[in-house]
């Protein structure tokens, strides 16, 4: 089994649903999920193992209390943080995708905080979205579009 490094991080994650799927993707491609608090939901609440099915007990999961928590334990490559909001300024094309890259989101309805998007504006990256009739895309969706790019520039 193929052993991918770069690991996908939930900055506050609000809907359970949404993270059961991001677990399932992670499970699927062997990534590790890093979850960040506070959490709108309760991690063992009944609708994120319906989500994940019956694969979140083979999830790779690493809880951090904060932001800063999630720093000093993980002590990640400045470089390596990747960020991807709607307002990002680059496509998600452009990313310097690396294997031990963290591909980092925010929660459904507020995002990344303001203060940490301002610190990395410019590893801030987007999905493409060609119709002014929504704002914004699915989380889990987004998640697993990025993952596979991420993994498509070293397979």
């Amino acid at each position: 089994m193929q052993n991918n490094h770069f690991k996908i991080v939930l900055f506050a994650p609000e809907i359970p649903g949404n993270t059961g799927s991001i677990g399932r993707t992670c499970v699927a491609l062997n990534l590790e999920l890093i979850l960040i608090k506070p959490y709108g939901f309760e991690i063992d609440e009944k609708a994120v193992r319906r989500a994940g099915l019956d694969y979140w007990k083979h999830v790779q999961l690493k809880e951090f209390e904060s932001w800063e928590d999630f720093l000093i334990k993980e002590k990640p490559e400045r470089s390596k943080l990747l960020f991807f909001e709607n307002n990002g300024a680059k496509l998600h094309y452009d990313a310097p995708y690396s294997k031990d890259c963290y591909l980092i989101f925010g929660g459904e309805t507020r995002g990344i905080p303001y203060e940490v998007e301002n610190e990395y504006l410019s590893q801030l990256y987007r999905l493409p979205m060609f119709s002014d009739e929504i704002r914004s895309l699915n989380l889990s969706n987004v998640a697993t579009a990025v993952a596979y790019e991420c993994m498509r520039h070293f397979i």
